[in-house]
């Protein structure tokens, strides 16, 4: 009990760092409320499982080409850009009308969320270096059923973090006024304009200085 513990606040640690996803979060919870930015999260995490499943499978190294490396930057940069500046745009439309509700389609933010992550080459550094590793391991101190629990422990605590990140937007936009919350969606848009500019600067470094 104590290892698959240790293995959720693994998931919890490795989400709680600022980025892109939690940026995308507080904007969609300020906007559409707990779901909203809960879904995103989970588009997310669909995308992390993809990825943990590249790693089990061993096909991970496929991805680790400098070409396929760049062009996951590169998309990654207007998927980012995109998304940052639809938030700053769209900021001074928040009313009073979106703080009780929001029409936007569940279905665009689980979206958002799951291709911010599936085109975050950090995402695949990280399911390779520390997953990766963390599999070489215990492939050789555990049995294969209590591996696959041992990753679903890792997936819970990314998940969990994922209803903390919601719930606090959702809060958020319930106590602050439409101000202060225009003004944090627009730092979320500009949050998400520059992680996708550091994607944009790797995906040029790759191409023509690598």
């Amino acid at each position: 009990m104590n290892i698959f513990l240790s293995y959720m606040v693994l998931g919890l640690s490795l989400s709680a760092p600022i980025g892109p996803i939690n940026a995308a979060q507080l904007d969609k919870g300020l906007r559409g409320g707990f779901m909203h930015a809960w879904v995103v999260g989970l588009g997310a995490i669909a995308a992390d499982v993809i990825y943990m499943l590249l790693v089990y499978l061993g096909m991970i190294h496929l991805l680790d080409a400098p070409f396929v490396k760049a062009f996951l930057w590169l998309f990654g940069f207007f998927v980012l850009v995109y998304t940052g500046v639809e938030s700053i745009k769209h900021s001074g439309e928040l009313s009073a009308a979106d703080m009780r509700g929001s029409e936007a389609s569940l279905s665009k933010s689980f979206t958002a969320g799951f291709l911010m992550s599936l085109f975050n080459p950090l995402s695949i550094l990280f399911w390779l270096g520390i997953y990766g590793s963390i599999l070489a391991k215990a492939v050789n101190d555990y049995p294969m059923q209590q591996l696959l629990i041992y990753s679903g422990a890792i997936v819970l605590g990314i998940l969990l973090w994922d209803v903390t990140m919601a719930a606090a937007s959702s809060i958020f936009r319930r106590f602050l006024t439409i101000r202060v919350l225009r003004a944090i969606s627009v730092c979320s848009g500009l949050s998400l304009v520059g992680f996708g500019f550091y994607f944009g600067i790797q995906a040029a470094r790759l191409l023509f200085f690598h």
